[in-house]
């Protein structure tokens, strides 16, 4: 991950600062030793100054590096750590940990253009792919543009579901000419809103006017005129310009904050976006004050245990220091008892998130000593009831969320339903568990609609292999649906699933776009 130093010299702050008035006394002491050792020589008083003249060898008796100033730096870099030094966020392993992307792409005859090889359309939808790859599978979304904007393919963080429709992307799909840049715009913030966090927008364009320019600058600046807008300008927290020009032309002018890049034959266009994009991502969950600091005071640790070994070079004992270095070592805040060499380094938090970066679920579970963070790897794992009960410990929105979430995954739809009321009793602002609620509520509602249903002998149209679902209410029986084997389709690949469409994808994106475009549909 690149460091963008502004950002970390605007972030960087110590979370227990009055820890470094013990600097004063180490600096206080180290300036007393080195003006009494340079005034005698380096002999400390032990030898008359006369002695100590005749028995030095000119040239050789001075040291630029004297035993005090390694300790002295040692005991520093101790007190420095114990502060807290902090410049990110602590991670949420719930959310994820790559910002959301909308590509909107430009499907107009201008890109049909060939100055740009083989095209620009076509490398247009080249570029997309390459910035999907580079992303790794982060969710991604597609909305294509003309005289209207349709969403081509929603959030997804597979990228072979967007290729098919990359491909069938041609400006006989659009149903409007023109070129309506603001409604692909807001488009775009519509499919960000729903993801709950900070995301960005890249133009894949060829061409933008100064009036386009000014009429996205006052969308994107003025969003948050009301509180739907706020929303909005919370949620997008990029914007980005690929031109599909060729080299020597040049850029159009863009909003202020906004990034423009020249598309190019390699990938430094895209990685250019994606920098962007990462650099906005950090800077808007530094500012989610709901999440506290993270303490980055560890890695002062290692420059300090390296500086400790030169002590055993012969000359560079210093008798006093061992033990203050020690005592700084063993009382850093967050430090755990060593039960192995790990413990030594990394804390049982810091541990298990390194087994839950591996997606080593049950070693996380292990390791952590948070009841949320354990919480949250049981439910990645796959155990959500052990995750609900671990989260019914707790008395936080968060958790009452989460506890939800598992009720969902293990088909216990009620409880989620009262998992998610909790959760906005303690806090009523709790947007995921506002935007859950309803929807648990209306699971509810159809499985039992569905018993009745089944109780009359009425089709419910409801099949699967081998579901039982809860019954608090006792509407209908109890009642286990069994599907028979050579009925259950088998899992179609992308690639098969299209083909099994019976029209182009071109086909069905046009037909598509017309209707939304006939009915008016707005993002």
């Amino acid at each position: 991950m690149t460091v963008d130093l502004s950002l970390f010299l605007e972030a960087f702050h110590f979370l227990r600062p009055w820890l470094l008035v013990c600097a004063v006394p180490v600096l206080w002491t180290w300036w007393q030793l080195r003006q009494r050792r340079d005034a005698t020589g380096g002999n400390d008083g032990w030898m008359a100054p006369h002695l100590a003249q005749a028995l030095t060898v000119r040239g050789n008796s001075a040291k630029w590096v004297q035993p005090i100033d390694v300790i002295s730096l040692v005991l520093l870099l101790l007190v420095t750590a114990v502060a807290g030094p902090s410049w990110t966020r602590a991670p949420t392993p719930f959310a994820a940990q790559t910002a959301p992307l909308v590509v909107v792409m430009q499907v107009t005859p201008s890109m049909e253009q060939t100055d740009v090889a083989p095209e620009r359309l076509v490398r247009a939808r080249q570029k997309t792919m390459d910035l999907l790859t580079l992303r790794s599978g982060a969710r991604t979304a597609l909305v294509a543009f003309a005289g209207s904007a349709h969403v081509v393919v929603p959030m997804s963080e597979d990228p072979g579901v967007m290729q098919p429709y990359l491909e069938g992307l041609t400006t006989a799909v659009m149903p409007i000419e023109g070129q309506d840049i603001q409604t692909g715009f807001t488009t775009a913030q519509a499919l960000l809103v729903r993801e709950g966090t900070p995301g960005g927008v890249v133009f894949m364009v060829d061409e933008l006017s100064a009036s386009a320019s000014s009429e996205l600058a006052e969308v994107w600046g003025q969003a948050g005129s009301d509180e739907d807008g706020a929303a909005i300008a919370e949620t997008v927290a990029s914007m980005s310009f690929l031109f599909m020009l060729s080299e020597g032309s040049a850029l159009p002018q863009v909003p202020d904050g906004a990034s423009a890049t020249r598309v190019t034959p390699d990938d430094r266009d895209v990685a250019e976006v994606e920098r962007s994009l990462a650099s906005a991502y950090r800077r808007a969950q530094l500012d989610d004050e709901a999440q506290p600091w993270e303490d980055r005071g560890a890695w002062l640790a290692w420059p300090a245990l390296v500086l400790l070994l030169l002590w055993f070079r012969h000359g560079m004992a210093v008798r006093w220091a061992g033990q203050v270095a020690l005592m700084l070592w063993l009382f850093q805040p967050g430090q755990a008892q060593a039960e192995g060499w790990r413990d030594w380094f990394l804390t049982s938090d810091q541990q298990g998130w390194r087994a839950f970066e591996r997606k080593d679920y049950a070693d996380a579970v292990e390791a952590f000593a948070d009841p949320y963070l354990r919480g949250v790897a049981l439910y990645r794992g796959g155990q959500y009831e052990a995750a609900a009960q671990e989260m019914a410990r707790l008395d936080t929105a968060d958790a009452a969320f989460l506890q939800g979430m598992a009720h969902l995954k293990s088909r216990g739809y009620r409880d989620g339903v009262r998992a998610f009321e909790r959760a906005l009793e303690i806090d009523p602002e709790h947007a995921a568990s506002k935007q859950n609620l309803p929807l648990s509520k209306a699971i509810v509602d159809y499985v039992e609609t569905t018993r009745e249903q089944s109780d009359t002998g009425e089709d419910s149209g409801v099949g699967a292999d081998d579901v039982v679902f809860d019954n608090v209410s006792g509407r209908g029986e109890d009642t286990q649906i069994e599907v028979p084997q050579d009925d259950v389709p088998a899992h179609l690949s992308t690639e098969q699933w299209m083909r099994t469409v019976d029209t182009r994808t071109e086909d069905f994106l046009k037909q598509r776009f017309r209707l939304e475009a006939a009915r008016g549909d707005q993002p």
